[in-house]
């Protein structure tokens, strides 16, 4: 993911309007995915800002919390084609990606055609990614970046949009493959998916248990999320906003000079410059979902977690000690960012 050039005076009144129209109808998309994804709406927002800024998602939860509803009613609202896989130790690369089959012609000759897999859509849920194997994982993490897959030494472009939402039990670990860090690096974000509040479930009940359900509705097709991408890159990010990244992303890596004496000592790797990217993107993401013209640093702090807690790791004395990396996030960012960021 590329950066691009950073906006030190404000939008001129054409980008203004654009901005606020972006706003406005995404709006609109948060309304819609309400009717069947009840609570949640800081979920439902950091799978909306993944979306917005062409990246890919990792969303962690057990099972039941409406991760597969989430995915489903993201593609109605978003007006994208959706696919899901579900991942098991068998499963192997040409089951995701597609393969060659040998047909014979009516005259009698032999030639190979390729039959696409089910990535070829624009949204993929990809359910329970960490039970598939290391081979299986990396194929569909090699599309994820390069928007494209090789098989039989023909490449097949994967056209845009594409998006990855993939889910993981954070519990149940037997029988699986855990992601290597260079791969989860690959993800824009990771949403931890919690319990809904009481107020929330009961509506989650009298909302899911009776003769019909609210469906949700398009507010957005495929066309117009990649202008709202492109058009998000073109959202100005004042000076000291981009300051604040650089100087939070470089706090967390242990062996820099910027480092913090805690991160140094609990902290064994740390984010590279492709979090400061993931920052800057998803920071004017969660403008946009305010309805703000610039992010702030406030938005910086609100998306440490999701954008860092997968790029970085604990070494054995931390977690031994019972340091969790949410709460080392939280303080450092505090202390970085001069701010009083809630636990």
């Amino acid at each position: 993911m590329a950066d691009d050039a950073v906006a030190n005076s404000g939008p001129d009144a054409g980008l203004v309007g654009e901005i606020e129209a972006l706003s406005a109808r995404l709006a609109q998309a948060r309304a819609s995915i309400a009717r069947r994804f009840i609570g949640q709406q800081d979920v439902v927002d950091l799978v909306l800002s993944a979306l917005v800024c062409g990246g890919h998602g990792l969303l962690i939860g057990l099972p039941g919390l409406g991760k597969t509803r989430l995915v489903d009613t993201l593609s109605t609202v978003m007006g994208l084609a959706g696919a899901r896989i579900q991942f098991t130790p068998d499963l192997m690369p040409a089951d995701i990606l597609g393969s060659e089959v040998l047909e014979t012609g009516a005259d009698g000759s032999r030639a190979f055609r390729f039959v696409r897999g089910p990535i070829f859509c624009q949204l993929l849920m990809a359910d329970e990614i960490n039970r598939a194997s290391p081979r299986t994982q990396s194929a569909l993490l090699q599309a994820m970046q390069e928007q494209a897959i090789t098989v039989a030494g023909q490449e097949h472009p994967l056209g845009l949009p594409f998006h990855v939402l993939a889910t993981q039990n954070p519990i149940e670990q037997e029988g699986t493959y855990p992601l290597p860090e260079a791969q989860l690096d690959r993800f824009l974000v990771q949403i931890d998916v919690d319990y809904p509040d009481r107020d929330a479930e009961r509506e989650i009940l009298m909302a899911t248990t009776g003769a019909s359900e609210d469906e949700a509705r398009p507010v957005f097709s495929a066309r117009q999320l990649v202008e709202a991408q492109k058009l998000l890159r073109r959202m100005p990010v004042g000076d000291a906003v981009v300051s604040d990244i650089l100087n939070l992303v470089r706090a967390f890596r242990p062996t820099g000079q910027e480092a913090t004496a805690r991160v140094r000592e609990a902290v064994v790797w740390g984010p590279g410059p492709r979090a400061a990217q993931a920052l800057m993107m998803t920071v004017r993401a969660r403008a946009l979902l305010d309805g703000r013209l610039a992010p702030s640093v406030e938005d910086v702090a609100a998306l440490a977690r999701p954008v860092l807690s997968h790029r970085m790791a604990l070494g054995f004395a931390a977690r031994a000690r019972g340091e969790t990396l949410g709460e080392l996030i939280d303080q450092t960012t505090a202390e970085v960012l001069r701010l009083e960021v809630a636990a």
